[in-house]
């Protein structure tokens, strides 16, 4: 669940939308007001105050991580994945940028009927090897069966369990001026794999999604920097900028970009340009951030880059005074832009 809700005097965001719009699943601005303005404050709780992830319950003298999630992409199925690949790293993902080893996970199916036998067989085999792959099980869950045109094919819900690992202490009250910003890899992919794969943009491009476990790289955080680490989060919805805003207005502090040291493929940046699309604003679904002490960065990113799949971990940017409450981009050249939330739904049904 996005959006946060510090308590600073009194409640921030207000829903007063007349109805449900796309916008409001896309994880900018509209998500924010559904879920800060609406659900938030009529299930109120300590627990979900913090508006995390995944939720850190004690259980004697342990901490456990609690995560839900629904999956509802289209096309089902898609270079680099498929529904299933993404209902499990969705999870698993949720648990780990909260620092939780992820232990088990239940899944349900909602499936229209028509579907094919064969289509469905491989959403499993999918879920099956991305859950060997991230090291869980699938110890349950639920099958429901719609009528036909009720359902879109499929339909994944998701429920993850994982155990906090000690060494880390995150939140974004540790976030402090002078803090870098490390971004795992390239964005992008996946939003712009799913545009291309539902054929509306006329573009030929060799690119997948970047659908993974995030959970062995936060281990290598663990085991190296397990103080440096101050804030993760897997930027999904609304993208880099989303997550961005969200944790500049918690804190409270500016956080600036550096324009040309983010990572961005070819591909993706050539299709944003074809839309007008801002790529920090594109889903993810196989990367992170993470807000790091300036001493420990370094031993950060060669953690980083020991890990298969980690070698284009880089500093993107750093936590400033200013803007307050705001993210700054600035390029090579000199020039600035404010990088707002999301607005709107530009590419919906992406995750």
């Amino acid at each position: 669940m996005s959006g946060r809700n510090n308590g600073e005097d009194g409640p921030r965001v207000r829903f007063s939308d007349p109805q449900i719009e796309m916008a409001h699943g896309a994880g900018g601005k509209a998500t924010r007001r559904l879920i800060e303005g609406l659900i938030v404050p009529l299930l109120h709780n300590s627990v979900l105050a913090r508006m995390e992830d995944a939720a850190i319950l004690s259980v004697g003298d342990q901490q456990i991580a609690l995560t839900a999630d629904a999956f509802v992409v289209s096309p089902i199925c898609f270079p680099g994945g498929s529904i299933g690949e993404l209902a499990v790293n969705g999870t698993v993902n949720d648990l780990a940028v909260v620092g939780a080893r992820p232990t088990a996970l239940l899944g349900t199916l909602i499936v229209e009927a028509g579907m094919p036998g064969d289509v469905l067989r491989a959403v499993i085999e999918a879920m099956a090897r991305a859950a060997e792959a991230a090291g869980v099980a699938i110890v349950g869950g639920d099958t429901k069966v719609v009528e036909h045109g009720k359902a879109d094919g499929l339909y994944i819900t998701t429920a993850g369990v994982g155990l906090v690992d000690a060494r880390l202490k995150l939140g974004a009250g540790r976030v402090a001026v002078g803090d870098q910003v490390i971004l795992s890899g390239p964005i992008g992919d996946h939003g712009i794999t799913i545009l291309l794969a539902r054929g509306e943009l006329d573009l030929e491009a060799d690119l997948k999604s970047d659908t993974r476990s995030v959970w062995p790289f936060v281990e290598a955080l663990a085991g190296a920097v397990p103080q440096g680490i101050k804030w993760m989060r897997d930027p999904t919805r609304g993208g880099v900028a989303s997550s961005l805003n969200e944790l500049a207005r918690e804190v409270r502090l500016g956080i600036v970009l550096s324009e040309e040291a983010i990572p961005l493929r070819a591909e993706v940046r050539g299709a944003c340009e074809i839309l007008g699309l801002d790529p920090l604003h594109i889903a993810n679904e196989g990367q992170f951030l993470a807000v790091v002490a300036p001493e420990a960065t370094a031993a950060a990113l060669s953690a980083l880059h020991a890990v298969p799949g980690g070698e284009g971990a880089v500093v993107i940017g750093e936590v400033r005074e200013q803007p307050a409450r705001g993210v700054l981009s600035r390029s090579s050249y000199g020039g600035t832009r404010m990088v707002d939330m999301l607005v709107g739904d530009p590419l919906p049904r992406i995750c």
